[in-house]
């Protein structure tokens, strides 16, 4: 059924209403007849969401029907930009249902905070729905899995927000080294270096007035009206009831692009973390001071594939003028955050340093080759919305699974190990259990020096070291600690649940 056979009376409404506001201004005018337009529903209008309606909005072949967020002030704000962009003001819903009840909107697109991902996107497509799903898809393993599920028996199209997928420099990037423009490649190492300053002290604290809190704490712990942070809004992401700190925040990007680099369409099979929240006491002057976050901001994960490695590492203290000398040269510069990937060849190395830029160097570390240009991830949704052809999507479901379930079982590995504190000797001793590519004591030492240069004292606070995980890739469990396994899920509020298995 194509989406012009769909059409009823409120897509007419909508179509005059359009018709109306163009007549007034010219520049309204879009190049497809309203019936070949694609109804939207924006779910979480703050932060990333902005970056979602502006991407439907420039698209003739959608237009933008609902938004939806637990904060009106924001909705509002929002519809006021869209409907000076489409002539159509959006109707402001604070409870996604409504949208799932509403045969005429097509499709819809989440930035909701990370535990509202996967349960947004199977309603909407059990509803009938198209799904674009920012990162990471997924709060835990088994979200990923229903949403893949999910697509698969509705048969959905479900797109991820890892953009890097339908970028230009990464396709052609990405084509070169499978090609060997490196030689042999068996290890990748993704960064996020990015300075994150303390979210404030734990405590008790008032939600918004304006804001429902219940339906944004939806399948989280309802922690009463009451908040443990001083900003209610983005600063969700450093605790772990909602987000999976930046392991999970940034990191999908870039063990997406490794797993790409690397051809590994599999789960790891062994994972080890370390790591920790440090480097705030020393800001406050207090090493009293606890932070309201809950999720590392020093943290490095190894993921063993058997025969090929990725390691992720997260930095939120000061990066500037670091240790980290090699990956200087390859981000050409010794300043602020680095965030990418390096791929390490028997040949060379390739760096992609930002969005829309990858770098390739020889073993000197002389460039060798560039690579650059963007494209539109919206519209590659879009487009397979409209033919309904899932294998041309730049990220599906399955895609968006694997990447972001790297991060998670990253962050169980930490999580399960965070009261074993170790010293840097101690956890040196711990990597030998891992099978890794990578040359895990310069690794360490440089995490151990960045600390150091950040005025962390490891002897008042300690590192963290996780515990060596087994993965079964296939059955997605682990095989050597059943205690783990609970972290793969969570508790669901009634009424929230997040349905697995046959219940998708």
């Amino acid at each position: 059924m194509t989406y012009a056979s769909k059409l009823n009376r409120r897509h007419f409404l909508m179509a005059s209403t359009a018709a109306s506001a163009i007549a007034v201004n010219p520049r309204l005018a879009l190049s497809q007849s309203a019936n070949e337009q694609m109804s939207v529903a924006v779910i979480g209008v703050g932060g990333r969401g902005g970056d979602h309606i502006n991407g439907f909005l420039k698209n003739s072949k959608t237009r933008i029907a609902y938004l939806v967020d637990i904060d009106p002030a924001a909705a509002a704000k929002r519809a006021d930009h869209v409907e000076s962009q489409q002539g159509m003001r959006p109707e402001i819903v604070s409870d996604m249902r409504r949208v799932f009840d509403d045969k005429s909107v097509d499709a819809i697109s989440t930035a909701t905070p990370n535990h509202w991902h996967a349960l947004t996107g199977v309603w909407a497509m059990q509803a009938g729905k198209d799904a674009y799903i920012e990162k990471p898809i997924s709060h835990n393993v088994a979200e990923g899995r229903a949403l893949v599920e999910a697509a698969k028996k509705y048969n959905r199209i479900c797109q991820v927000g890892t953009q890097c997928r339908s970028q230009k420099a990464l396709i052609d990037a990405m084509q070169w080294l499978h090609e060997g423009g490196i030689g042999e490649v068996n290890f990748a190492r993704g960064l996020c270096y990015k300075r994150r300053k303390s979210i404030g002290a734990l405590g008790d604290y008032p939600v918004p007035s304006d804001v429902d809190f219940d339906l944004w704490s939806g399948p989280a712990k309802f922690t009463t009206p009451r908040l443990t942070r001083q900003r209610f809004h983005y600063d969700w992401h450093w605790q772990r009831l909602y987000g999976n700190g930046d392991l999970g925040n940034q990191g999908p990007h870039q063990t997406d692009i490794a797993r790409w680099g690397l051809g590994l369409e599999r789960h790891p099979q062994r994972i080890l973390s370390y790591g920790g929240r440090l480097g705030y006491q020393t800001e406050r002057k207090d090493p009293r001071y606890v932070d309201a976050g809950d999720t590392a901001n020093t943290e490095v994960s190894i993921y063993d594939y058997g025969d090929k490695c990725i390691v992720f590492e997260t930095r939120g203290l000061d990066v500037d003028h670091s240790a980290d000398k090699e990956l200087h040269t390859l981000f050409k510069s010794d300043r602020g955050g680095k965030v990418g990937v390096v791929f390490y060849g028997s040949d060379g190395y390739l760096a992609q340093v930002n969005y829309t830029t990858c770098i390739a160097y020889d073993k000197q570390m002389n460039e060798i080759k560039r690579f650059g240009g963007g494209a539109d991830h919206y519209s590659n949704f879009i487009d397979a919305c409209f033919s309904r052809n899932s294998s041309s999507l730049s990220s599906d479901a399955m895609c968006g699974h694997l990447s972001a379930a790297i991060s998670h079982l990253g962050n169980i590995s930490y999580y399960m190990g965070e009261n074993n504190h170790a010293t840097p000797e101690e956890i040196q001793a711990a990597l030998a259990s891992i099978p890794s590519l990578d040359d895990d004591a310069a690794t360490l030492k440089r995490t151990v020096q960045h600390l150091v240069d950040n005025g962390v004292d490891l002897k008042q606070t300690p590192l963290s070291l996780g515990l060596l995980l087994e993965f079964d890739p296939e059955r997605e469990v682990f095989t050597n600690n059943e205690a783990a396994n609970a972290w793969l899920t969570r508790e669901y509020r009634a009424g929230f649940v997040c349905p697995t298995g046959d219940k998708v």
